[in-house]
């Protein structure tokens, strides 16, 4: 039996002109996890990337913390079929003032809760993405994005198979892990989007594969965060 780790990066520049950048504390979160690994010997045969910086520079944080003897493979690989959907894309289709960032920074500035307002907000706006009587707005519908997902997970079980090849481990993104999550678990896309909201900067989830069959071993798993003790290490944005 194979198994695959699913890493959600550390936490990114939210608000920034740079999202895909990890902020100093993305950093310490990704940093946390290698630890983690190494204290609990944890090695991988394959290490993948979604292709965006912040999977990266999370990659490299965390298994910077690793004995090279944990490491099978030197070469680490970048399918860009985990890397996450166009948020920017998603909210703008909902929300078309956006473009300017100022009328952003001014609406989050009205509310008495901005980070619960904006929540909300994504939360409308990934239903439009979702509810497939706007495909022809995106570049990636939902069905195309989910498609990819699942393809480049399938095809990652094909090759560690193939290879033999135990554990794997992938930096990805919230909406690609839960979108596989979906596929393994047989959800509906509003619980998706739920599970897309929880996901926690620098979390693992882990899947196990054999030919024919894929089961979750755990999902969203942040103890690494709750071990550093400290108040606002946990983070979903």
């Amino acid at each position: 039996m194979g198994h695959i780790y699913l890493v959600r990066h550390g936490q990114a520049s939210f608000g920034s002109a740079n999202y895909d950048q990890l902020s100093p504390l993305g950093y310490e979160q990704t940093r946390l996890l290698g630890q983690w690994f190494a204290n609990c010997r944890q090695g991988f045969g394959r290490v993948v990337t979604g292709g965006m910086q912040r999977h990266r520079q999370s990659a490299d944080s965390c298994l910077a913390e690793l004995p090279r003897a944990l490491l099978l493979e030197t070469e680490w690989q970048t399918d860009a079929g985990f890397a996450e959907f166009d948020h920017h894309q998603v909210l703008l289709r909902l929300c078309p003032e956006f473009a300017d960032p100022a009328e952003f920074k001014l609406m989050m500035a009205r509310q008495e809760q901005p980070l619960r307002a904006f929540e909300q907000l994504f939360r409308d706006a990934m239903a439009r993405w979702m509810g497939g009587a706007h495909d022809h707005d995106y570049d990636e519908s939902w069905p195309a994005f989910r498609a990819r997902c699942v393809a480049a997970f399938e095809r990652l079980c094909a090759q560690t198979q193939a290879d033999g090849v135990q554990n794997c481990i992938v930096f990805t993104s919230g909406g690609t892990i839960s979108a596989l999550v979906q596929h393994v678990l047989g959800l509906d896309d509003q619980q998706v989007v739920e599970l897309s909201m929880g996901m926690v900067n620098g979390a693992v989830s882990k899947v196990l594969h054999r030919p024919g069959q894929t089961s979750l071993a755990y999902l969203n798993n942040y103890a690494h965060l709750e071990w550093l003790g400290e108040a606002g290490s946990v983070t979903y944005r």
